[in-house]
């Protein structure tokens, strides 16, 4: 398992969906707590601040307009324990921990050799493109596909005699694509649906990579100091297939001849029976990850414990196009280098505490501040990737499937940031705690930040406990935010125009009445209780209230030609020859409720142990209210460009209203079965529509009616089996099947209106919610131990 699977199911809030058909977020792994975006939650390693990468979603789902921190780049086999501060923590860590904090804590043992080697397949008959009736017009794999290797392994040396060690890590793995459709096309089947167009080539992509990290300490002989370090490098390249290109729907994206014949290339373009040709184009990532901390921690006169260190990361994340066509090139070129962004991250810190037993039952004083610096850049593709070569026609411009960054889109953006925090813990009695913490930040482009944090804990019994808190966080925009940049050419006739996504600063956005980004601010709560009623059985019950005002968004496409928009604004757009343009935004106030539950049932007796793991998580979210700019927000259809019903739902089902687990265990000796049910509950995701009601609606089959395009995935139950047993001393041979049962979401379609199934979505027959399209999957491993 990877660290989202890891965290999926022991982390009831937790929730991670791999994405399909969404350009750049299909090659990044990035998580959510407590139903919030995957940049409002801080991630750290060994307790320091982990960078987050270049990239940023700007396609239509979930996650859509945020960056955060990519979990793949981090080895499962390096990491000893994760552990999660729930609670709003920015009074403690500063930006990004509004949802709460994921501290994932290397491992530092020594004298031992671990070392996994696994096989994945995905075996699914339901919906594997090579069983339908059409299987000639998709492209498909085998019976199982999805085939994964992984191979990992961890050492550590100790370093002297006084505790210092070094611990390596080193995994690599290669997944293959997995290719997604329904097989019988006669609508009149209940489980059927018509061929998908618009994306023919449906399913993960193939990735292939590699990371090594360290972790070490040295402990300074005749001192109390200790040098520190730890860190890794990651390299991830992975590739998709994009959105399929139909000669009949858009001839300006093939190659043609002078008389508008198409140029047929083998190997990419595709003819079907009924006289279709398509092509899909493939989207390649190099995703580069480099990560080092250093620092010394110890203790000073009177019990006074310091740590200074200094951590740098960076992210780049390279795009390329593949076996795809700049329809106004021609037919000779067909693989492009489309550019990318990178994002580089140093933090220096001090933190220093103090304990003084001789105030109340004890006081726990720290204190310490934080220097920051941020570099965020996007670097142009090649020529080819972007450049419109036939600017009198109508041919299309760009790499076809991502259309390359353009020297107008380069950014070399940087910011610094300065924090200082107080944190006092006292027991106050015997049995209460109370933790106050403030923690004051200022942002060199936009300003200042205060946070605080009262928590609380009493302790009624020696086994139950409760435990509340409330305070204040933030989220500042993120560089990548307030400085991307995409552009490309778009050509009716003879008029040559360009779509873009227009950075924060830019006149475009100023003219849109748009005004400089700012932090997202929160208000946090929450209550809850542990209870262990006898050694082998534990509770915990956490409930929390997260409300969140300027969340940051990117809006809809405006357009030039709109005359209900203000003129200023559309001859701002003409003057610089741009179609139409979107931009980020501080729009959106939100509340999240909800409730965490783990019960944990662990008895051993002789030699069997026994095991029932439970973990619920509770949530409801709302959208308060979407701020909507003065010029943008005018009429009922412009705000629904702004912020559609569409993205609404997609911010609401970034986590299910429920998600729980049960997870029974047996051990004997050598051998372990388990399994594993999990509920995700239901979730509903609007669609496009049909482009004639102001919100999303298509006509019925058999035209009497509109029926609104909302696909309502019911709750559904994911059922794991595993076994593992040690053959031998140093031998662990484990193997197991993931929703054995092949449980797929429901079919993406409005019941009574199957001639609009997919209607332009990227999701194929079901969206990536839930327990996701892939259906069953078989695993075995091999460990070793020496």
């Amino acid at each position: 398992m990877d660290i989202t699977d890891i965290l999926n199911y022991s982390a009831p809030s937790f929730n991670y969906n791999k994405q399909s058909g969404s350009d750049g977020a299909d090659h990044v792994e990035l998580g959510t707590l407590r139903g919030l975006g995957p940049d409002q939650t801080l991630v750290l390693v060994n307790g320091k601040r982990r960078h987050s990468t270049a990239f940023v979603s700007v396609f239509g789902t979930r996650g859509r307009g945020n960056s955060g921190v990519d979990l793949s780049s981090i080895p499962t086999a390096s990491i000893d324990r994760i552990e999660i501060l729930r609670d709003g923590a920015s009074a403690q860590y500063g930006s990004d921990a509004i949802a709460g904090v994921i501290n994932l804590v290397l491992k530092k043992t020594t004298g031992v050799f671990n070392a996994n080697v696994g096989y994945s397949g995905y075996y699914d008959p339901a919906f594997n493109s090579g069983k339908s009736v059409v299987a000639s017009q998709y492209p498909h794999g085998g019976a199982i596909d999805g085939n994964g290797i992984t191979i990992d392994a961890n050492y550590g040396l100790a370093l002297g005699k006084n505790g210092g060690f070094i611990n390596f890590t080193g995994d690599y793995a290669k997944n293959g694509k997995t290719f997604r459709q329904t097989h019988d096309t006669t609508t009149s089947n209940p489980k059927a649906l018509p061929i998908n167009p618009y994306r023919r080539a449906n399913g993960d992509g193939s990735a292939e990579s590699g990371t090594f990290f360290f972790n070490h300490e040295s402990p300074l002989a005749g001192t109390r100091t200790t040098l520190y370090s730890f860190g890794g490098y990651s390299y991830k390249a992975s590739d998709d297939y994009a959105f399929t290109r139909n000669f009949s729907g858009r001839p300006e994206r093939f190659p043609t001849d002078n008389s508008g014949k198409m140029i047929p290339v083998s190997g990419i373009i595709f003819n079907t029976p009924d006289g279709e040709s398509y092509y899909n184009p493939i989207i390649r990532t190099h995703n580069t990850d480099l990560a080092i901390a250093v620092g010394a921690k110890g203790t000073l006169g009177n019990a006074w414990d310091w740590d200074l260190s200094n951590n740098i990361g960076n992210n780049k994340f390279h795009f390329f196009g593949y076996k795809t066509f700049n329809a106004s090139l021609g037919a000779d070129k067909t693989n492009f280098d489309d550019g990318g962004s990178e994002f580089l991250q140093n933090t220096s810190n001090l933190n220093i505490n103090k304990h003084f037993g001789n105030v109340m039952q004890g006081l726990n004083l720290g204190f310490g501040g934080e220097y920051r610096y941020e570099r965020y850049k996007i670097f142009s593709g090649e020529e080819a990737s972007y450049k419109n070569y036939d600017p009198t026609g109508v041919k299309a411009a760009g790499s076809q499937g991502f259309p390359g960054y353009q020297p107008g889109d380069v950014v070399n953006a940087h910011r610094s940031v300065e924090g200082v925090y107080v944190d006092l813990e006292g027991d106050i009695t015997k049995k209460w705690l109370v933790d106050f913490a403030n923690r004051y930040e200022h942002y060199s482009d936009f300003g200042s930040n205060f946070n605080t944090k009262l928590a609380t804990r009493y302790k009624i019994t020696d086994n139950f406990n409760i435990r509340g808190s409330l305070g204040t966080g933030f989220r500042a925009p993120s560089l990548q935010q307030i400085n991307y940049s995409s552009t490309f050419t778009n050509v009716q006739g003879t008029v040559i125009s360009e779509v873009k996504i227009a950075p924060n600063y830019s006149p475009i956005t100023k003219a849109a009445g748009i005004p400089n980004l700012k932090q997202e601010k929160s208000k946090n709560a929450g209550l809850g209780f542990t209870f262990k009623p006898m050694p082998e059985l534990s509770f915990t019950v956490d409930g929390y209230y997260i409300k969140v005002t300027d969340r940051v968004v990117l809006s809809g496409q405006f357009s030039a030609d709109d005359e209900t928009l203000d003129p200023t604004f559309t001859n701002a757009l003409k003057n610089l020859h741009v179609s139409s343009a979107q931009f980020f935004a501080n729009a959106v106030n939100t509340t999240n409720k909800g409730l965490d539950v783990v019960i944990d049932y662990n008895k051993t007796i002789g030699a069997n142990r026994f095991r029932v793991l439970f973990t619920g998580n509770f949530q409801t979210m709302k959208i308060d209210k979407v701020n909507y700019p003065p010029i943008l927000g005018t009429t009922p259809a412009l705000r629904e460009t702004f912020l559609s019903e569409r993205e609404k739902k997609f911010i609401l089902a970034s986590a299910p209203p429920q998600k729980l687990s049960l997870n029974p265990e047996f051990s004997h000796k050598s051998f372990t079965v388990g399994t594993r049910f999990t509920y995700f509950g239901k979730v509903v995701i609007d669609g496009y529509g049909d482009g004639t009601t102001l919100t999303p609606t298509v006509p019925t089959d058999n035209g009497s009616a509109q029926l609104p395009d909302q696909y309502i995935y019911s709750g559904k139950v994911v059922s794991d089996l595993y076994f593992a047993y040690k053959v031998a001393k140093s031998v662990r041979v484990s193997i197991g099947a993931d929703n054995i049962f092949n449980v797929h979401p429901d079919l993406a379609y409005v019941k009574g209106a199957k001639g609009w199934a997919y209607n332009n979505e990227p999701s194929g027959p079901f969206d990536a919610v839930q327990m996701g399209e892939n259906g069953r999957r078989f695993f075995a491993r091999v460990g070793f131990t020496f």
